[in-house]
């Protein structure tokens, strides 16, 4: 037998970025020290969203879940001793896309590079904001439009550069299944190649180039079979749509590119050691099978569910990857699976439901009509609504969860405060500090920037009429205005979109059958809102700050409205005093505030003090995220009734105990609980 060639590894990337663009670079520098041989770069949620440091829906967020970048200086800073010409760097950003790849062009000029050669992908997919991550800026519309200038751009300035990474990951975490994971996906790729296609900046025989620099991020989850038949049925629908649909003759052109990210969905608070290996098995879905590998794979950290990562638990997460590819003989062999009757017969009825699904979305208008009619949205709400009833019935094993919950000490998080990574708070203010030392001197020495008000004047002008983004996007840059003035000038031409929620037409997921947990819980809420003299039981569910992972919040808002609950809910992105403005205005029993950011120290306490001071004092607030245990205390002492979090799965029981509370706040005597 001949030796064949051993295939080349992955791209190993660690999704990083936090506090500050000096602290970040460090980290990155290190990383590659480290043998990380790609960077994949995590921005802060007013960057994703389109703010200033000091605006005042960013209070709170400010390095928090990623790097802040609020000008040209910053991303200087960010990738400082770092040669972006040999450097493949992924940016997780979406609506502000294009304003971050104008920001890194002009650093890689100002470093000498040849932008030709840049090599990297912006993630640019803004259907699933709407539908599951919460950063969009923009409606629909100028959203396809800012995609597909930004697309255009590419392809002719930096043809390395990988436009679009339309992405499937936040998908499965918002409750997707395989093949609403595959249709979506593919949906929104039709919707964005159709448009460059009928755009008119690009001609015809250029569109193998677009096909042939999309590329896809998707997730892994740990039913690791499935999810590999998944990805063949993924490369299949994808090689079929470009040679039918956009007529692409080269199978190079043709080929399904796509990173992955692991499930974070699935990491479970407790007995987080669990999660090395649920991160092994996700991790073996996407490399195990040579004709549906990734081409580049980053992976959370055991820790993830409890807070930030430190840089130790990252480096555990890449040496996973190194030793399957360096020490294992999985880079020896074609593919394993060739041949096999069950894999096959598997992928087959995925290729077939998602191409179903696909068709019923193009009956509909497409992805972005599929968008705005609340569609996609409603289905995922559903979907993830009878995965959370599986877990909660038992019929879902979650080890450690539900399942063999007896565990022994952990010694990895004897400590919790040490176990992750905390930002300290001063970070905020000294990037606020900074940030307007920025706005009072990038005219002078050493920048000298142009003043900003004419170049932005120039990007409202493009905006209000056909010319492509980009190139007054980097004017802008090169003026030294910020992400703030940016996004606020788009905002002025093109308004702003708030997203359905899917919670009013999602179906109903757990029956309230007699004897039932929800039939009892029910009972109390019926209970209560007699004793109380109203109709119903009013419940706001909030998500204050920035953070717009409203998974948790909707599931809440759900099955609240399922156990008898009027339910005000009213999507993402408010501030606490409109969050209290509602909660005063629609008369709630109690509050419910959900964020995974981090931001709840800061925000939680304003939104107790702000009702203190309307005299509500008796409308109990519940906190629900990803909030470490000594954060908890906190919150409890300042006056929050109740902390969730991810390992409190049983929603059901939370909602009883939101019951509990309100009866609490308004002097009621404990119900009985039935014999």
């Amino acid at each position: 037998m001949t030796e064949r060639q051993k295939d080349r590894p992955w791209l190993m990337r660690t999704y990083a970025g936090h506090s500050t663009a000096e602290a970040s670079n460090e980290l990155y520098r290190r990383n590659l020290a480290k043998g990380q041989t790609g960077l994949s770069v995590a921005f802060d949620l007013p960057t994703q969203t389109g703010y200033d440091p000091d605006h005042v829906l960013a209070r709170g967020e400010v390095g928090r879940v990623g790097v802040p970048v609020a000008h040209l200086g910053d991303m200087r800073r960010l990738f400082q001793d770092i040669p972006l010409e040999q450097m493949n760097t992924s940016m997780t950003i979406n609506a502000t896309a294009m304003w971050l790849l104008a920001l890194y062009q002009v650093v890689a000029e100002e470093q000498g590079a040849d932008i030709t050669k840049l090599q990297g992908t912006t993630q640019n997919d803004i259907v699933k904001e709407y539908l599951s991550r919460g950063t969009h800026v923009f409606p629909p519309g100028p959203s396809l439009r800012l995609t597909t200038d930004m697309i255009a751009y590419t392809v002719t300035h930096i043809p390395k550069w990988n436009p679009i990474n339309i992405c499937s990951y936040h998908l499965q975490e918002a409750g997707a299944t395989p093949v609403q994971e595959i249709a979506y996906a593919m949906s929104t790729a039709i919707a964005v190649l159709d448009a460059v296609r009928d755009g008119g900046q690009v001609p015809q025989e250029r569109m193998g180039d677009v096909v042939g620099r999309i590329s896809f991020f998707v997730n892994a989850g740990v039913r690791f079979i499935e999810e590999m038949c998944k990805m063949r049925a993924f490369g299949r629908i994808w090689d079929r749509i470009t040679r039918e649909r956009y007529g692409i003759e080269n199978p190079k052109h043709r080929r399904f590119r796509y990173g992955v990210q692991v499930n974070s969905l699935g990491l479970t608070e407790a007995q987080p050691e669990n999660n090395v290996q649920r991160i092994v098995l996700e991790m073996l879905a996407v490399t195990l099978s040579k004709d549906a590998r990734a081409r580049a794979v980053q992976l959370p950290a055991w820790n993830e569910a409890l807070g930030l990562p430190r840089p130790w638990d990252q480096q555990w997460s890449l040496r996973i990857q190194q030793v399957l590819a360096y020490e294992s003989d999985l880079l020896e062999y074609d593919d394993i699976f060739e041949g096999s009757k069950v894999i096959e017969a598997k992928v087959e009825q995925l290729v077939a439901d998602s191409l179903a699904e696909i068709e019923r979305i193009q009956e509909m208008g497409g992805a972005m009509a599929a968008v705005e009619s609340g569609y996609l949205k409603s289905q995922l709400v559903s979907s993830h609504a009878e995965r959370r009833a599986r877990i909660e019935s038992g019929e879902e094993k979650i080890i450690g969860v539900n399942a063999f919950e007896g565990t022994e000490p952990n010694p990895l998080t004897a400590d919790l405060d040490t176990a992750i990574q905390t930002v300290d708070p001063a970070v905020e203010a000294r990037v606020v500090a900074a940030l307007r030392n920025w706005r009072d001197t990038r005219y002078q020495p050493p920048f000298n920037h142009p003043r900003p008000c004419k170049a932005l004047e120039k990007l409202k002008e493009a905006a209000r009429g056909t010319d492509n983004l980009m190139e007054a996007t980097l004017e802008c840059a090169r003026a030294g205005v910020t992400t703030g003035e940016w996004a606020g000038a788009l905002r002025e031409v093109f308004g702003e979109f708030r997203a359905p929620t899917g919670v009013s037409s999602a179906p109903v997921a757990v029956a309230a059958e007699k004897g039932s947990a929800l039939a009892e819980v029910r009972r109390k809420v019926d209970l209560t809102a007699e004793e109380l003299g109203v109709g119903k039981l009013r419940f706001l569910v909030g998500k204050p700050g920035l953070d717009g992972h409203s998974n948790g919040a909707e599931q809440i808002a759900v099955r609240a409205r399922d156990a008898g609950f009027e339910v005000v809910y009213q999507g993402i992105r408010l501030t606490p005093e409109q969050i209290v403005d509602a909660a005063l205005a629609e008369d709630v029993h109690a509050v419910g505030l959900s964020i995974l950011s981090g931001s709840h120290a800061q925000l939680v306490p304003d939104v107790l003090e702000r009702l203190r001071v309307a005299g509500a004092t008796d409308i109990p607030v519940i906190a629900g995220g990803i909030i470490p245990s000594g954060d908890a205390e906190l919150l409890r002492a300042a006056g929050v009734a109740a902390v969730f979090t991810p390992k409190d799965f049983d929603i059901t029981g939370i909602i009883g105990r939101i019951v509990d509370e309100i009866r609490n706040a308004n002097k009621l005597d404990p119900l009985e609980v039935p014999a």
